[in-house]
């Protein structure tokens, strides 16, 4: 008897639903990236669970807010980076993420 789904190939959003030390190979939920500011376009690397307000080295811009878990980007930040590249472990060319006023993750 054959069974309902693959265990040996699970898919990316089987993957993802489950608990960080019950996936097939343990990663991490969290990373890190890289954000520009808006005002003076420094890139400051910046851990998606911070618990603290994380601001601009230049000018002094917040660039994210502590919530209970991932860190609330602020409007109008742009991302070098991607949940796809860490959890695939792959690199995409031009990948390049900007907000709105929408959460990243």
């Amino acid at each position: 008897m054959p069974l309902a789904r693959d265990l040996l190939h699970p898919s990316l959003e089987e993957e993802k639903k489950k608990h960080k030390k019950k996936r097939l190979v343990q990663s991490p939920n969290s990373y890190f990236m890289d954000v520009k500011c808006p005002g003076c376009y420094k890139i400051t690397t910046v851990f998606s669970h911070a618990q603290t307000v994380v601001l601009c080295v230049g000018c002094s811009t917040v660039l994210c807010q502590p919530t209970g878990g991932k860190a609330r980007l602020t409007e109008g930040i742009s991302v070098t980076c991607c949940k796809f590249c860490v959890l695939t472990g792959r690199v995409v060319s031009g990948c390049v993420v900007s907000l709105g006023s929408i959460w990243y993750g």
